[in-house]
């Protein structure tokens, strides 16, 4: 894979991290379990709140990874 590829990857996986965090932390705040609900209605969001994280952190060792990549390349050139 190309450099900027993974760069672009990366970018986009962590905007679809952060997007879909805030639809899971918008389904939380929004549901009605903290008075009469059923609880379970929350775990749903949850976990994907869980999943979103992971989302961002992989991203983001991918962007560091080809942030290295490229600041070996220059050291090389140099």
């Amino acid at each position: 894979m190309k450099i900027d590829g993974a760069l672009s990857q990366a970018l986009i996986g962590i905007q679809r991290g952060l997007s879909s965090a805030n639809k899971h932390a918008a389904q939380i705040a929004s549901a009605d379990s903290f008075d009469s609900g059923n609880p379970a209605d929350l775990v749903e969001p949850m976990i994907g709140l869980q999943l979103d994280k992971l989302q961002v952190q992989a991203s983001t060792a991918v962007l560091k990874a080809a942030d290295k990549m490229i600041g070996a390349l220059f050291d090389e050139k140099a």
